[in-house]
């Protein structure tokens, strides 16, 4: 019976070519990038709005972090077995029913309840998405792909700013909730007639696996939530940290007890290139991550911008990053990965040590464009061969596994970046800008490190395994 229902999915589709896929991945995956930066826009409209404090807000972004890393490990894991369609309109669906309640929301309470509710569906969505898109296209196909798909996504990280403070100052902040419902629906109806369904079946979901990866993503993403919450260890983030570690270590007997049929088989980690590309990951989004949620809320709250023109102010950074992606990811299929990843997260670096000397009352164009730029070329840059480089360092069938497990390391990354950018926002005054400008350099730090350990350790082409 389940083999029918599978092959009732494989054949013949309305919409054959494989752009329509690709079209599809992409709607899928900009819901993510799309709230993300149009939250971090709306902060400060939330916050007097419905009362929160500077915890409050900050809570607003953990409450869709902490499932979206715990869960994306289970949420990849879930589409290899039961079918990378299935769980993508499944994630989808549920990213627009919880849409739908933040922008009902009568208060913080409601709203965070919410906001974890998107975070689960981004989490079955993502994996699934690019495990998708590398099972469509293959070779040099792929690297344009996955260029493009990485192109799309920042592009419509770009525009969730400006539209979002459009919104907030013509119609309100519940407004950038309701922009996420075209595009889900649009993505749902092309899933279901352009997308063939791959991943049921060919393998058994190692439930003890899942469920120890979820527990210990938890308990480590609970723990550093309350740091970031806090800024200071308490009892309860010490029990998160320790029950995490602990169902990391049952999470790892178990992978071994399990062998070949492992969720996410050890042999993995014993390669060099995929212990650098997962470092490489954290490395860089820990970077970014704090650039993109502190930027706004500084020129807003710092340089009294509205929110359009504080969102209009990412545009040059997300466009950039656009537009040089397609053409990295055929450079990473073409000269392999290990140079796109060591230059520009370098660059990176030099971007961020050029926004130390940004100042939210100055001009923009002399401040903090410059930084942006190089900033944005560096991403350019990295953001497609890093992600074509962990999708071919796996077999098929591990593909969303590894899709999961390197977003959860990037989100890991960003919920660092998250606890300190804390720090800077219960800052005020001229105290603000220069807590924004030690974030900087910590920026720097990480994304020129992360250059130097892919030098360090890609070769210089990586093949998927047999």
């Amino acid at each position: 019976m389940a083999a029918r229902r599978i092959k009732a999915t494989t054949g013949p589709l309305p919409l054959q070519h494989p752009n329509w896929t690709l079209v599809t991945c992409i709607l899928a995956s900009s819901l993510a990038f799309i709230d993300g930066s149009v939250v971090n826009v709306a902060l400060p409209a939330i916050g007097h709005s419905l009362g929160g404090g500077a915890a409050d807000l900050q809570w607003t972004m953990n409450a869709y972090t902490l499932p979206l890393s715990a869960l994306l490990l289970m949420g990849g894991a879930a589409g290899d077995h039961f079918g990378r369609r299935r769980l993508l309109v499944v994630g989808i669906g549920l990213f627009l029913l919880a849409s739908i309640g933040c922008a009902l929301a009568p208060g913080i309470a409601v709203l965070l309840t919410a906001r974890a509710l998107q975070g689960l569906g981004a989490a079955i969505l993502l994996p699934n998405s690019l495990a998708i898109l590398s099972h469509t296209f293959s070779g040099p196909a792929k690297g344009r792909a996955v260029g493009t798909w990485a192109a799309a996504s920042a592009i419509s990280a770009a525009i969730g700013p400006p539209l979002g403070g459009w919104l907030i100052n013509n119609v309100g902040w519940r407004a950038i909730f309701y922009i996420n419902l075209p595009f889900g629906a649009l993505a749902i109806l092309i899933a279901l007639l352009a997308v063939r369904e791959s991943g049921a079946g060919k393998r058994a979901l190692d439930w003890l696996g899942a469920s120890l990866a979820t527990v210990a993503l938890f308990g480590l993403t609970w723990a550093l939530t309350l740091w970031s919450s806090t800024h200071h260890m308490s009892s309860e983030s010490w029990i998160g940290l320790a029950g995490g570690i602990a169902a990391l270590g049952l999470f790892v007997l178990a992978e071994h007890k399990e062998g070949d049929k492992a969720m996410m088989p050890l042999g993995l980690f014993g390669s060099r290139a995929f212990g650098g590309l997962t470092l490489v990951t954290f490395l860089l989004y820990a970077a970014m991550g704090g650039l993109i949620l502190l930027l706004p809320y500084v020129l807003i709250v710092g340089g009294g911008y509205s929110p359009l023109r504080a969102g209009a102010a990412l545009l040059p950074f997300s466009i950039l990053i656009g537009g040089g992606s397609r053409v990295m990811g055929r450079v990473a299929e073409t000269i392999g990965p290990r140079w796109p990843l060591t230059i520009g997260p370098i660059v990176c670096g030099l971007g961020f040590a050029l926004l130390v000397r940004a100042d939210p009352h100055a001009s923009f164009w002399t401040s903090i464009l410059p930084g942006m730029l190089v900033l944005a070329l560096g991403m350019a840059g990295a953001v497609a061969p890093l992600t074509t480089a962990v999708l071919s360092s796996v077999d098929d069938e591990h593909m969303g596994t590894a899709s999961g497990f390197n977003s959860a390391i990037a989100r890991t990354g960003g919920l660092i970046a998250t606890a300190l950018a804390g720090a800077v926002m219960a800052q005020s005054g001229a105290a603000l800008t220069s807590a924004f400008h030690g974030a900087a350099l910590i920026g720097a730090t990480l994304a020129i490190a992360a250059g130097i350990v892919a030098f360090l350790t890609l070769p210089a082409r990586l093949g998927r395994p047999a």
